[in-house]
């Protein structure tokens, strides 16, 4: 059951790296491709993580917490959203992004990796309980700035 949190967000960041386990870089919009990922992003493929979202909140409470300056990307997550409580979304639910781009929820957290950078860095991440995993149904380019939103009654 989805809470009764705001069904709508709003995209802070859009990050890509070329390889896996390090710190994403920062891009103004991306190209999200059915049953791929993010185009030019080290996690795209056929698998149920092509596109990995995190709140902006979860970054802000792992900054008080830590002292560390975490910035968008750096968790390498792909999608980082405000105003959204992502964790409320169960898997199985479709959000929009932006005006084209459905994305199907499929995992919530994940095992974090210690050759992670932030792990490395810090001893911790936010991943593992704040992050979530999803694929695209409907792709399409997405900009920094554009809406996210839960999408009912979504159909191929």
């Amino acid at each position: 059951m989805v809470s009764s949190l705001p069904s709508e967000g709003k995209i802070i960041a859009i990050s890509v790296s070329d390889v896996r386990g390090v710190r994403k870089h920062n891009i103004e919009e991306a190209e999200f491709v059915v049953e791929y990922g993010i185009r030019g992003d080290a996690h795209a493929g056929k698998w149920h993580r092509q596109v990995s979202l995190l709140a902006i909140e979860s970054i802000e409470r792992f900054n008080d917490s830590t002292g560390y300056g975490i910035n968008p990307g750096d968790f390498a997550e792909n999608v980082t959203i405000r105003g959204l409580d992502l964790l409320s979304i169960p898997v199985g639910e479709k959000i929009e992004l932006g005006n084209d781009v459905i994305l199907e929820i499929t995992q919530h957290g994940k095992q974090c990796h210690h050759d992670c950078a932030i792990f490395q860095e810090v001893g911790k991440c936010a991943m593992p309980t704040e992050g979530i995993f999803a694929r695209v149904l409907k792709g399409g380019t997405v900009k920094v700035g554009e809406t996210v939103k839960l999408k009912k009654n979504f159909t191929r």
